[in-house]
């Protein structure tokens, strides 16, 4: 294994596309949340009489590096308050959570798993010296109410044990006492197994359980890889193993699984819930940067350039709970849910469409994954994810001018003051790959660069193809990119106030109504890639940085039985019913309202 190691928000900073994405996010819920929501805004973390357990680290896991990869002072500012109220409410046996002594044995320690991570992401962001000591502290308490039975893992804080590792791998490195081993076992003796849950994710079925509960699973794929060391394990790539069995039965297009909120099996009209996709894209991330292995940024990319834009409003004000492959409507469900173990209405648009955890929580996938772009681990610096970024590091200066991956091109300005070796990492998709115009195998490129300035011109091609989806279904991908037929859609807002929790425009609830076709087929193979310039939004609903145009077909399609804006799992009849057409296709984050996964059919004209 190549261990890999991040920057930090002060030495890696977005440009280009991904600078504009985070500054919408930035203006957008995620900027706002504090200022809207009572949750946050009204937190038992900051003294108020709201929630008190996992909504506010959610939030700020995300809040946090955006502020400071913006170097936007006003948000800086509101992150020190949180961190602050939280340091000081920290009691004097090292407690961290908003909880009466009595309490704690009945308050689910996920919350402190999940604290205890963002103080180390808020510490590699500021520099805070008084992190690290909170960080000890919580963790010595909570090892010895562990270790005493005062308290023990249940519920959501049994299943997600190894996100406690995060923070103990981070105190470690500055302390390396014996009661740090002693609490990762205990974690692990006392969390939950999933070597006994995989037949269990074989055989979806409309049961909530935490062993099938989506989010759990994401998390769960990087276990081994932030645990094993402390454990005084070997690594076996267990998330591989995990990962073969839940895309073999739960996967999707976009190399996540469906969840909604529990595993709901292969089917294109399944949901797949917003928090899974960021937990997902933050387990490869980590799984990367543990292994050096280049799947794990392969599929990131997949997930972070498809899923994650999708199920967000172009401007980042609402958001889905559960998005799907195939999504004709995002209507009130009637007269019944569609959705495994979500309500009718968690594929709509809004602030809170179904529970709240991804209203807090889809906050750290873009920050973390520009945080991704560049690592390092011994005398490498690596380009993992190919994002316009600069990094200014250790006496060497990269500003990487790119927009892929709408766009298969890529400049290097370097300026370094000593020798060091740079890794490109080349998706395993690219064709015709050119270094400063000469051709060059499809595999990392290697280079020993100099001190002083250097240039380096990436570019090339990937192949537009069709994709075999399970019941004869196809989709459209070219790189990491997938396509879809998007719908046109009228949108419809609803404002009102729920146990005291208002929504209003912009951050109101919004259906959106179908008004175009959407029973087509794909009618041949001849597809033609184009590249339309970046907009105001990058990932826009009306005019998307890159499209295809292809052959389709319209043919009897048909809906689920009582529920006519949900499409069937896969079309009643492949007769088609109309002639070709050239339809434009948009990225999959793109079309909100989309057809992704149609079958092929043959056309005697």
């Amino acid at each position: 294994m190549n261990k890999l190691n991040f920057y930090t928000a002060k030495e890696l900073k977005p440009q280009g596309w991904l600078l504009r994405q985070l500054e919408i996010q930035a203006q957008g819920l995620s900027g706002n949340l504090h200022k809207i929501w009572p949750d946050i805004k009204d937190s038992a973390w900051i003294g108020g009489n709201r929630e008190g357990w996992e909504r506010v680290p959610y939030w700020l896991d995300g809040f946090i590096p955006l502020a400071y990869l913006l170097e936007n002072e006003d948000m800086i500012s509101d992150a020190k308050r949180y961190i602050n109220a939280i340091i000081a409410k920290q009691a004097d046996d090292g407690w961290l959570c908003p909880c009466k002594k009595e309490r704690r044995s009945k308050y689910d320690t996920w919350a402190l798993q999940l604290l205890t991570k963002v103080l180390t992401v808020y510490y590699e962001c500021s520099g805070d010296e008084r992190i690290p000591e909170v960080i000890y502290k919580g963790l010595k308490n909570y090892y010895e109410l562990l270790k005493s039975g005062e308290i023990s893992l249940f519920g959501w804080g049994k299943f997600r044990w190894f996100e406690t590792f995060i923070a103990l791998n981070f105190i470690k490195e500055r302390y390396n006492e014996a009661w740090l081993g002693e609490l990762a076992h205990i974690l692990k003796e006392q969390g939950y197994d999933y070597d006994k849950a995989t037949e269990l994710w074989k055989t979806p079925c409309k049961v909530w359980r935490f062993k099938t509960h989506i989010v759990n699973l994401a998390m769960m794929l990087k276990a081994e890889a932030v645990s094993c060391e402390m454990l005084k394990e070997e690594y076996t790539d267990k998330a591989e193993e995990y990962r073969t069995v839940l895309d073999g039965f739960n996967g999707t297009v976009f190399e996540g699984f469906t969840g909604d909120e529990c595993l709901s099996g292969i089917s294109p009209v399944q949901g797949t819930e917003l928090c899974s996709v960021v937990e997902q894209m933050y387990s490869y991330e980590q799984l990367y940067a543990f292994t050096g292995d280049n799947k794990w940024a392969e599929r990131l990319e997949v997930l972070a350039f498809n899923a994650l834009p999708a199920t967000l409003s172009e401007d980042m004000w609402a958001h889905q709970y559960d998005q799907m492959v195939n999504q004709i409507a995002c209507e009130k469900l009637f007269p019944f849910s569609h959705f495994g173990t979500n309500g009718p209405r968690a594929h709509l648009f809004g602030l809170e469409p179904n529970f709240g955890c991804c209203t807090a929580n889809f906050n750290q996938g873009f920050p973390k994954l520009a945080l991704s772009a560049f690592m390092h681990g011994g005398d490498k610096v690596i380009n993992g994810i190919i994002l316009p970024s600069r990094l200014n590091a250790d006496g060497i200066s990269i500003e990487l001018k790119t927009n892929y991956p709408f766009e298969n091109k890529a400049q290097y300005f370097i300026k370094a003051e000593k020798d060091f070796n740079f890794v490109i990492r080349i998706p395993s998709f690219a064709e015709n790959v050119k270094l400063n115009g000469e051709e060059r195998e499809t595999k990392d490129i290697e280079l020993h660069l100099e001190k002083g300035e250097s240039k380096i011109q990436l570019e090339f091609s990937v192949p537009v193809r069709l994709k075999d989806r399970p019941d004869g279904l196809k989709t459209v991908q070219a790189g990491s990119l997938i396509f879809s037929l998007p719908i046109k859609f009228e949108e419809k807002r609803i404002e009102y106030t729920r146990n005291g929790v208002e929504r209003k425009y912009p951050y109101c609830d919004y259906e959106l109504i179908p008004k175009s076709d959407w029973n087509y087929a794909f009618g041949g193979t001849d597809f033609s890639l184009k590249f339309n310039g970046i907009g105001e939004y990058p990932f826009s609903v009306s005019k998307p940085p890159v499209t295809v145009t292809a052959d389709m077909v319209k043919i009897n399609w048909g809906t689920r039985i009582k529920l006519k804006t949900v499409c069937r799992k896969a079309p009643k009849s492949l007769k088609p019913l109309s002639k070709k057409e050239k339809i434009e296709l948009f990225p999959y984050g793109c079309a909100k309202l989309r057809m992704t996964e149609m079958p092929l059919v043959n056309i005697t004209e």
